[in-house]
């Protein structure tokens, strides 16, 4: 009985281990082909929010969103 309940225990241990690493795995694939944000889409944010933005206010924008990671 005691056997039994630990191989069970063992078992939900390794899926969720394997389970936690495919899905870090899948994630990090999927964000490298889809990044969240990029230049451009900074430029039409600010565009649409009335700001005409320069090259340096794109690349401040795109450095405190690397730094959140």
């Amino acid at each position: 009985m005691l056997h039994d309940l630990l191989l069970v225990g063992l078992g939900l241990l390794a899926g969720a281990v394997i389970g936690f690493f495919l899905a870090k795995f899948f994630m990090e694939r999927y964000l490298k082909k889809n990044p969240p944000i990029n230049e451009q889409m900074i430029k039409i944010m600010m565009s649409q929010m009335g700001r005409t933005p320069t090259q340096k206010q794109v690349n401040q924008m795109m450095k405190a969103m690397n730094n959140i990671k």
